[in-house]
């Protein structure tokens, strides 16, 4: 239990710092635009993709190991991507706010919102392992 909560702190985080870097990634708070509610929307949507990673993530990955042969593993960052425009797609589903992704609607999703995700998916990759290489050298994971 203690490693899913730091766990989904360090999502979090690094959503925050995903939020800051790509201005075309932005998280509307539920309840409100107060430091409170925003904080409360960052943990949840930092939950619910550490339970898209933890589940879904492995699934798609051993799916699709003949693809990261054929290229050399640069699948991933096509996965990641797609798997937070998943999470996008999941916090917009809990009324009042979410994670969204310019050109990402319940109609379908552009190449321009692809690529976003896909380098939002580049900079939270960065700042988790970052973030979690500094906690395990704290012995905290």
């Amino acid at each position: 239990m203690r490693r899913f909560v730091v766990g989904t702190v360090i999502n979090a985080a690094g959503l925050w710092l995903t939020t800051l870097v790509i201005p075309a990634i932005v998280l509307h708070p539920y309840g409100g635009n107060d430091v409170w509610p925003t904080i409360g929307s960052f943990l949840l949507i930092g939950a619910i993709f550490g339970l898209v990673n933890g589940i879904i993530a492995p699934i798609v990955k051993v799916l699709s190991i003949p693809v990261y042969i054929l290229t050399f593993g640069l699948i991933s960052f096509v996965i990641n991507g797609a798997l937070l425009i998943f999470v996008s797609y999941l916090s917009g589903m809990i009324h009042g706010g979410g994670l969204v992704i310019d050109g990402f609607s319940n109609g379908g999703v552009s190449w321009g919102a692809f690529g976003w995700a896909v380098l939002g998916a580049m900079v939270m990759s960065v700042a988790t392992f970052l973030t979690r290489s500094v906690l395990k050298g704290m012995r905290w994971l």
